[in-house]
């Protein structure tokens, strides 16, 4: 079981109330919530092995330099010496330091590669996997991952973690006409706003289904237009040769990486925590209660 932290962090946060602090009035809302999250996902899926992936890099440069919009609209302060810094909510950032010293202290695998983000960590653990992978992200870009033959789903949080939409090729197919990597096609030509993706104008979500029904895939669909005798109209000949600048560097872009150098590291699904003193010392300071408890008994039974 792959987790996408900062997706399902950023979930907890506005999920649980702010109200919810430690003993020094800090809020801790992100930190119980994913605690509860994780909890409530290992008695309802009983994952062997469980990695909690981090964005080590949430802008990676390579993809920047390819496409300069990529997620510009989120960058909260640029420097003339370090790194864009995400726009995160105030009383979110200080728990992200907390959620890792708790992660690391209980002994869930905790992994993060510079200049990738989690989305490629995801990927990558994917690509090695030999046997059956869930996926738990609240990001529509990871369904390009899903592959019955492999046993590769997505569970994609509804309501909590305890109501899931579990994303296979069936429901992919339905949704959206395509499989998993036709996902990735089908968002690239569609494009994403939230990503900073212009996609192809003119050429929306059905359309791109039909294209790719139609002529299979990208590369398919950009072999049409150069064949007079292809099925495009002229609008979507004309858009597409138009976008031939961005139809070019978008793939990389937009498709998970599944060679990131990922650490050696032990992704099994711990019994008992990895430091206990570390973690009695984290549970008081920042009043975890009952998640921690709650999630210590489901990992030990």
């Amino acid at each position: 079981m792959l987790l996408d932290s900062a997706s399902l962090y950023f979930r907890a946060y506005f999920g649980v109330p702010e109200s919810v602090k430690a003993p020094d009035g800090t809020p801790v809302n992100a930190v119980r919530g994913l605690l509860e999250f994780i909890d409530r996902l290992v008695r309802d899926h009983r994952p062997d092995d469980l990695v909690a992936c981090m964005d080590a890099d949430w802008r990676p440069q390579w993809r920047v330099d390819l496409i300069p919009s990529y997620k510009a609209h989120r960058v909260a302060a640029e420097t003339a010496t370090g790194p864009d810094e995400e726009e995160v909510p105030d009383t979110l950032s200080p728990q992200v330091p907390v959620i890792e010293e708790v992660l690391d202290a209980l002994g869930i695998a905790r992994v993060g590669v510079e200049g990738y983000e989690a989305d490629d960590v995801i990927g990558t653990f994917t690509a090695r996997a030999t046997g059956p992978v869930d996926i738990v992200t609240g990001d529509r870009d990871l369904y390009q991952l899903v592959d019955d033959a492999r046993e590769v789903r997505v569970l994609y949080p509804l309501k909590g973690v305890g109501t899931l939409q579990i994303t296979d090729e069936a429901w992919l197919r339905e949704k959206y006409g395509v499989d998993g990597p036709g996902y990735a096609d089908l968002a690239l030509l569609r494009g994403d706003p939230s990503d900073g993706l212009p996609g192809v104008p003119g050429i929306g979500e059905k359309t791109a289904a039909k294209l790719l029904a139609e002529f299979g895939d990208l590369a398919g669909i950009m072999a049409a237009v150069d064949d007079p005798g292809a099925r495009l109209t002229p609008s979507q000949r004309r858009r597409l040769d138009e976008a031939r600048p961005y139809v070019s560097v978008a793939p990389k872009v937009v498709r998970v990486a599944g060679d990131a150098p990922l650490p050696d590291v032990d992704t099994a699904l711990p019994r008992a925590p990895r430091d206990p003193a570390a973690l009695d010392a984290l549970a008081a300071r920042w009043g975890l209660g009952g998640s921690l408890t709650r999630l210590l008994s489901t990992l030990e039974a």
